[in-house]
């Protein structure tokens, strides 16, 4: 559409707004992002070499990232940290006391003492934001508690072993849950991403196994065209980082596995294959523990309900309806010896230190990936109110709105859009990143998307500038250009620029959660940021900080009206696509009055359980947001 009639309706009204006409409409200044409608949902090519019904992948999917039953405490899904608007709105035990900091030389230097008041199982109140000044914790998400994996017991049930957490994530001498360092981002519009992660570490080349893509050379699937004959092959799926996203969180001692059911053997590398999530998760009854509606716009036809559970036996059904039957039937085993080594064999060997794994459970991670990805690509959040203004409706946003995108646009008064590019508003998406992988600002090489804007010391948390912990490759695009950039390289403590549709429901803020309220956000960019001057990990150059903007209060409300115009109602109210099955999310842990932990049966700290309902396809009555 043309920009004619919404821009003169924000241009009447700015005097009544206070905001200055020549600092908001600039012939300069960049147009208005358009509506995100106008980009295609981005996805492998070659997914069809894979995939026999891309419906039943769909149910695979949607099935697998909200089921309980993945997490190694049957208790932990994909879903448990991205039920709320995609994110995670719980409020206690989701503190992280610092373990990314490091030292000048950038090696590891955790920080596992919790900071003032602050302590694990403490509930969150407003009175703590914005985080203090003087402390690193992190407002992330919490997990597993720490145990080890000490085999089978029954039917795909782990046995396991409370282990003493060195992370400071205990009271007394009791575990609580561990919790992640970063906040959790929205699963919402994160296919168009080119990288996953705040760090983005998930690669966009998804090779079947890991997050690492094209980093492990190694990385094998096997493929049986010949039943009695399976080989090794490489896989490559571009435009797939949400696959390479999904089996990484799984296979997180932190976040959802327990030490051994996780796949590094001695040397710290990745073994070839993830046969043990396999082995657990491909004879489970999907979603048994959880009421799916009848309604619902996926899995609503092979609902059981009242009952819980879909009426499908077993995962391994649905993975053979998904994919090709090359992918998941030989008539061989697979033999993983303790280093990694994987052998082609036709009987177990009784050897407790090797493990023999079918096809269909050495390609799991194959199977996992592309099909969380495939439900992850449906939550498209593309019809907010500005997404309508942007489609030609010009009532469809207030002029306060209107003239918020004007100076979220402007190069004198708001420069947002410099770093919130295109209809995605980031510069991380696919799109802009295949255009240009990096960019130059004030100077100094980045990668495209990933910026540095002052909100902690650098040192807390590398961000982009970290190496693998995996490969020890840097992480950075940047860093690793040949010939490298002639400007000084500034991607330490650079975080992933996020989308910002649905920004209102997805508190708290930043990749450490220390602001509670969007208004709180955009006086950070007021006053350029809170970390000034800000070094890199050497403390030796100077990172380009944040322009000081000077907001006036109208300036702040009406961008703040214009953020809350990229709120998709569909996602506020829960309507297809996003609707889902019902979720117990533990939000804690139960205490008595003196502040000791209730202990479970096992003698392990009580969950607090929180019941998230199931909805159908027309969705139900909002959340309760963070701190709500």
């Amino acid at each position: 559409m043309t920009a004619g009639l919404p821009r003169l309706l924000a241009t009447a009204l700015l005097p009544v707004l206070g905001l200055a006409h020549a600092a908001v409409l600039a012939a300069e200044d960049p147009p208005r992002p358009p509506s995100l409608k106008t980009v295609p949902v981005p996805g492998p090519d070659n997914l069809d070499e894979f995939v026999r019904d891309r419906e039943a992948l769909l149910v695979l999917g949607k099935a697998l990232f909200w089921d309980m039953q993945v997490g190694s405490d049957g208790r932990t899904a994909c879903a448990t940290c991205h039920f709320h608007a995609g994110a995670d709105s719980r409020s206690r035990n989701q503190l992280n006391p610092g373990l990314r900091r490091v030292r000048e030389d950038g090696s590891g230097d955790p920080d596992t003492v919790f900071a003032g008041p602050l302590r694990p199982n403490h509930q969150l109140e407003a009175s703590d934001f914005p985080l203090s000044p003087g402390t690193n914790d992190i407002v992330g998400s919490q997990g597993v508690s720490l145990f080890a994996f000490r085999g089978w017991s029954g039917r795909a049930r782990e046995r396991l072993e409370s282990l003493r957490d060195p992370n400071g994530f205990r009271l007394g001498e009791v575990n609580v849950r561990q919790v992640t360092s970063r906040n959790a981002p929205s699963v919402i519009n994160a296919v168009f991403n080119h990288r996953q992660f705040w760090d983005g570490r998930a690669q966009n080349v998804f090779n079947g196994v890991n997050g690492l893509g094209d980093d492990d050379p190694e990385a094998r699937v096997f493929r049986a065209d010949d039943p009695a004959n399976p080989l090794g092959v490489r896989v490559r799926l571009e435009n797939a980082s949400l696959a390479s996203q999904a089996v990484m969180p799984v296979e997180a001692t932190s976040e959802m596995a327990a030490i051994g059911r996780n796949t590094r053997h001695t040397s710290g590398k990745f073994l070839r294959g993830r046969g043990e999530l396999g082995r657990r998760v491909r004879r489970l009854r999907p979603l048994a523990l959880q009421k799916v509606h009848p309604e619902d716009s996926v899995l609503g036809p092979l609902s059981s309900w009242p009952r819980p559970g879909l009426r499908i036996a077993r995962y391994d059904t649905l993975v053979a309806r998904a994919f090709h039957r090359r992918w998941w039937w030989a008539r061989t085993l697979f033999r993983v010896s303790p280093d990694g080594q994987v052998a082609v064999v036709h009987e177990r060997d009784g050897d407790p230190s090797t493990r023999e794994y079918t096809l269909m459970q050495y390609n799991f991670p194959l199977f996992f990936g592309l099909a969380v990805q495939a439900y992850e690509s449906t939550l498209v959040a593309d019809d907010s109110p500005y997404d309508r203004f942007m489609d030609g409706d010009p009532a469809a946003i207030s002029a306060e709105a209107i003239a918020g995108v004007d100076i979220f646009r402007s190069q004198t008064r708001g420069r947002c859009i410099n770093c919130h590019e295109g209809a995605e508003l980031t510069g991380a998406s696919a799109r802009r990143v295949r255009e240009s992988p990096t960019r130059i600002r004030d100077g100094q090489a980045l990668d495209r998307g990933f910026n540095n804007i002052g909100v902690r010391p650098t040192r807390e948390d590398l961000g982009v500038g970290a190496l693998s912990d995996v490969t020890g490759l840097p992480l950075s695009t940047v860093r690793r250009l040949v010939p490298p950039p002639p400007e000084p390289i500034a991607v330490d403590g650079a975080m992933k620029v996020p989308g910002l549709r649905n920004v209102e429901l997805t508190a708290p803020y930043f990749h450490n959660g220390g602001l509670l309220r969007l208004a709180d956000v955009l006086a950070f960019y007021s006053r350029g940021g809170d970390v000034r001057p800000q070094y890199d990990a050497s403390g030796q150059r100077e990172i380009a900080p944040l322009n000081v903007l000077d907001s006036t209060p109208d300036e702040l409300a009406a961008l703040e009206a214009f953020l809350r115009a990229l709120t998709d109602e569909r996602v506020r109210f829960r309507r297809a696509p996003f609707d889902h099955p019902q979720l117990f999310v533990p939000d804690g842990h139960e205490e008595e009055d003196g502040g000791m932990l209730v202990l479970d049966s096992r003698g392990e700290a009580m969950d607090r359980l929180r019941e998230i309902p199931e909805v159908g396809r027309n969705g139900g009555p909002p959340l309760a947001g963070f701190l709500e």
